[in-house]
């Protein structure tokens, strides 16, 4: 029973933490090696030590660029961390590592994670869909009713995300 709510938890944490970077949806290596319970530097020597099975479209190393913009997203420190720049892993990364990192939490995880990639495709699909639908509805209707076309307009505002909220100042407030 413990290993499922850990399991839950991991999948939470795993749709939450894949990233869009250069046109991939990707999984760092810190984050993978927080979700397998191993060092990242474990994690790393265990790929460097199989670089055959990680060829360019499974697994990538972030450029200085791409660790600034991240850094200033996540709003993280630049102390201390890491000598190497990380390593980003596809789909097909991860489940490469399945074969490279046998433990039992490992195929765990890995199982969660391509049900979390699963998910997200899912999710964008269904986003298209919905989107390809409207349009052709509100082609077919815009020409006969206009408060059809305001029906339409605000299923596509309650379909799309929410605006960024203003974040509220902590701390004292002087006039």
């Amino acid at each position: 029973m413990a290993s499922r709510a850990k399991t839950l938890i991991a999948s939470d944490n795993i749709d939450q933490s894949i990233l869009m970077l250069r046109g991939h949806k990707v999984l760092l290596d810190s984050t993978l090696a927080a979700l397998y319970g191993v060092q990242t530097k474990v994690l790393v020597q265990a790929v460097k030590r199989n670089q055959s099975r990680f060829p360019a479209d499974f697994m990538f190393r972030l450029d200085n660029h791409e660790v600034m913009n991240l850094r200033s997203q996540i709003v993280t420190s630049n102390r201390g961390g890491r000598r190497y720049l990380p390593f980003a892993f596809t789909e097909q990364g991860v489940a490469m590592l399945s074969s490279v990192l046998r433990s039992r939490q490992a195929i765990a995880v890995n199982i969660e994670i391509m049900r979390a990639f699963v998910r997200l495709r899912g999710m964008i699909a269904t986003n298209k869909e919905l989107a390809r639908k409207l349009d052709e509805l509100e082609r077919k209707v815009a020409a006969h009713d206009e408060s059809i076309s305001g029906l339409i307009f605000a299923i596509r505002e309650l379909a799309s995300p929410p605006p960024a909220k203003p974040k509220r100042r902590i701390g004292f407030v002087v006039d």
